[in-house]
């Protein structure tokens, strides 16, 4: 039986124009981060300063969405008091939750800003009811952001012995690693999501053109080579193509994109509270193609979930902007366990 109330819809907020992209097109909330390292997508030319969050915050308000903070890195060593500094100002903004790994930063956000909705960060990597429980018990979690590792199966597991809502990812690039605590992009350049916001940060990246090609370097370690005409993808290490064994290939992660297209009636089942999509380093036209979609596809779903099925349509809108030229059902769907 399909719970009484569908899943919210989460989408990434990259920039100002992204967040007006996501609202216009009917996300029930958005989230985003400040141009610091206090978040995990640290990029050049993204996020908000002040003014920029005085601004998108009034806009979601005023359209009756949601604002989520994301001040999902770590605190590193000596600098505490930045990241502290990022949790008062987004209770002195006005945010409807900050979304939070570290277990310090939890504990103060909790004794500092009693009246702060709690998100935990899919950072903070609780796959078991047991680990969420903990952060709801100890620091008054109201939210946890699932890892994409588990099994539906699993998901409801968790949700079944929580009191907290849990929310999945249900479209967006995909991470071979531990969700950011990426070991090589630290191998290869010293910095990783979890330390300064980024993974294979861009300073690091080098576009050689020669003829008939284009290669990709990431602090001199050579990540791909194009041909002309080839899209050329963002240096990572997990998503370039190798040498193993006198065949080159995706030796670690070929790029694909989540989609829960298929299976969200089955997600709405079992409890889940919000499906987030990944992207706020993509560009607002990203997110306003897949937030309309996925938008008209949870629409559906609460009008008639025993006839729900995933359109054609909306399967080409959203292929239009995966990573790669496939999508994937990641953990969700393990038919060999």
């Amino acid at each position: 039986m399909l719970h009484e109330k569908s899943p919210e819809l989460v989408c990434p907020a990259g920039s100002l124009a992204a967040l007006r992209a996501a609202v216009d097109n009917g996300a029930d909330a958005v989230y985003f981060g400040y141009k610091n390292d206090t978040n995990a997508r640290n990029f050049a030319g993204l996020n908000f300063d002040h003014k920029a969050m005085v601004e998108g915050i009034r806009y979601a308000h005023t359209h009756g969405k949601q604002v989520l903070m994301a001040i999902n890195t770590f605190p590193q060593p000596g600098r505490e008091a930045d990241w502290r500094r990022a949790v008062d100002g987004a209770a002195d903004l006005g945010v409807d939750a900050v979304i939070l790994a570290d277990i310090g930063l939890l504990d103060y956000a909790r004794k500092r800003h009693p009246d702060l909705r709690l998100h935990l960060s899919v950072q903070g990597s609780a796959t078991s009811y047991e680990a969420v429980n903990f952060a709801h018990r100890e620091f008054g979690v109201r939210r946890a952001v699932l890892p994409r590792v588990l099994t539906l199966a699993q998901v409801e597991l968790v949700i079944r012995n929580t009191p907290v809502e849990i929310e999945v990812f249900g479209f967006g690039s995909l991470c071979v690693m531990n969700e950011g605590r990426c070991w090589l992009s630290s191998y290869a350049t010293g910095e990783s999501p979890n330390t300064v916001g980024a993974c294979s940060p861009a300073k690091y990246v080098k576009w050689e053109k020669s003829p008939g090609q284009m290669s990709t370097r990431l602090n001199g370690i050579l990540i791909d080579r194009y041909g002309d005409g080839e899209a050329a993808g963002y240096p990572t290490l997990c998503k370039g193509r190798f040498e193993v064994g006198g065949e080159i290939y995706y030796a670690m992660e070929e790029p694909t994109s989540l989609n829960v297209l298929e299976i969200l009636p089955e997600i709405a089942r079992i409890g889940v509270s919000a499906i987030k999509v990944e992207g706020r380093q993509r560009s607002p036209t990203y997110v306003a193609q897949v937030t309309r979609t996925l938008r008209a596809a949870l629409d559906e779903l609460s009008r008639d979930a025993d006839h729900f099925k995933a359109r054609p349509a909306w399967q080409a809108e959203l292929g239009k902007v995966s990573e790669g030229v496939q999508a994937t059902l990641g953990a969700y769907n393990r038919p060999w366990r």
